[in-house]
């Protein structure tokens, strides 16, 4: 299973540096829609330093569709599905390979993101552990989630728009319990309230990779 992990995550990543749609086109989309969350918020330094947390996770959340479906749709052409379903590779390790290279596109997004919203916002990090256990944890339910729900809307000709139907109200969770970490971590002070937020990350995380690692045969035979 871990070879196989490491062999479709090594396969996706290729296919994104070579084609570089993430740093071209969804790294600028997010950027693009910090800057017209901080024109929405107006001149008021405070206001945006204390929405930078909300509007942060809400960017992330937006450029995971965007490579989540990205990941899907490498695979929809000249068969490239029904290749991988015949290759012989443990589903479970194809699912976990697809998350991988997801979790790492998402990664470099949130470092340019997360400078953005610094540098647009005014937001002063306190605690970067916590700051950096909230991506470390959002960043691996995202792409479990994202890749189970985009296997999921596959085989569908309206899986564009059916992805993000299925997926955003799923990750609804990442973007609060992120939100309240960040909160925590801009103010300076780590209460009771950010570890249990983190709790739930976790638990979330552990959750939807085992079913992930689960049912994700079984979606790729039915898509």
């Amino acid at each position: 299973m871990w070879r196989d992990t490491l062999l479709v995550a090594g396969k996706d990543l290729r296919i994104e540096a070579r084609s570089r749609v993430g740093l071209s086109q969804v790294a600028p989309f997010g950027v693009i829609a910090l800057v017209m969350f901080a024109f929405a918020l107006g001149p008021d330094r405070s206001a945006m330093a204390k929405g930078a947390p909300g509007l942060f996770w809400v960017a992330v959340l937006f450029c995971a569709v965007l490579a989540v479906q990205r990941s899907v749709s490498v695979e929809s052409v000249d068969g490239a599905r029904d290749g991988l379903r015949m290759s012989g590779l443990d589903p479970a390790g194809l699912f976990l390979g697809k998350a991988v290279a997801v979790a790492a596109q998402l990664v470099v997004l949130e470092l340019v993101l997360g400078t953005g919203a610094v540098l647009l916002y005014g937001a002063r990090i306190e605690v970067p552990w916590l700051i950096v256990a909230s991506c470390v944890l959002g960043t691996i339910g995202l792409a479990a989630t994202g890749t189970l729900y985009g296997a999921l809307s596959a085989g569908l000709r309206v899986r564009e728009t059916l992805l993000p139907f299925l997926f955003l109200p799923i990750a609804a969770p990442v973007l609060l319990a992120g939100t309240r970490i960040w909160q925590a971590g801009l103010s300076g002070g780590v209460s009771s309230d950010a570890t249990q937020w983190l709790r739930l990350l976790l638990v979330f995380d552990a959750v939807y990779l085992a079913i992930g690692v689960i049912v994700y045969g079984p979606i790729q035979e039915s898509a």
